[in-house]
């Protein structure tokens, strides 16, 4: 068994409830409601000029230029495909750019992020495709299990279409063969760090729905008054 077969098995419970979750399904069947969509758009074009910085820094890491070369590849189509479907979306779902301005990460969005970018200053090569590999992988099973289903709202057709494809059905088989190749020359302790980020990253791609779905927001919001040493009522933002 190879080490992404080994992955892939660890995570079958974690992304089987992806492929189950209301959000996922719910698109596939053109009954999710548009506001969780538009919200999803936002916080995942926050996501994804997150991911393409990620991929550059997998480029960084590299052991030879062919490999620098094919990670700033996928980093440049992060920006070129995925972000400019979101541009598109964000355009006919009436995102106005007072709205891109104001925005603000919701606790998952940010943590997945910063997870990403913990694995990548920490870490290696291996340690980079391993933390980004589930949101490719999985987004291609979703595509893949959605291809057939006709749903009336027009953006989620193009939304499984894209993840469906076959264009992003080679990255995702690239990335998978470039981290086996990592996994046969790094150490066990490696392949453990890499395990544990491809793990957390599954999670978080489970969270992810469940944000966007229950339109999460950080626990405090709008202007609360704090005390300070002498008892007097601050008013914060």
């Amino acid at each position: 068994m190879s080490f992404s077969q080994l992955l892939r098995q660890k995570v079958d419970a974690i992304w089987e409830a992806s492929f189950h979750h209301p959000f996922v399904k719910e698109l596939g069947e053109g009954a999710l409601d548009l506001a969780c969509f538009r919200y999803y758009v936002l916080q995942d074009s926050y996501y994804l000029s997150h991911f393409a910085r990620v991929q550059a820094l997998g480029a960084a890491r590299a052991f030879d230029l062919a490999t620098t070369a094919r990670m700033a590849h996928h980093a440049q189509n992060t920006q070129q495909a995925e972000l400019s479907l979101h541009e598109k979306f964000a355009k006919q779902l009436g995102i106005t750019e007072e709205e891109k301005a104001s925005f603000v990460p919701a606790p998952t969005a940010y943590a997945y992020t910063s997870h990403l970018y913990r694995a990548a200053y920490e870490g290696h090569l291996g340690d980079v495709i391993a933390a980004i590999l589930p949101c490719y992988w999985l987004y291609y099973e979703i595509g893949e299990r959605l291809k057939h289903c006709t749903p009336q709202e027009p953006i989620y057709q193009e939304w499984i279409a894209a993840y469906g494809s076959e264009w992003f059905r080679q990255l995702v088989e690239e990335q998978i063969q470039r981290l086996d190749t990592v996994a046969e020359n790094v150490s066990e302790a490696d392949r453990k760090r890499m395990e544990q980020h491809f793990i957390i990253s599954s999670q978080y791609e489970y969270s992810f729905w469940e944000m966007a779905y229950r339109l999460e927001t950080w626990p405090i919001q709008g202007k609360e008054k704090v005390k300070d040493a002498d008892n007097q009522g601050i008013e914060i933002s």
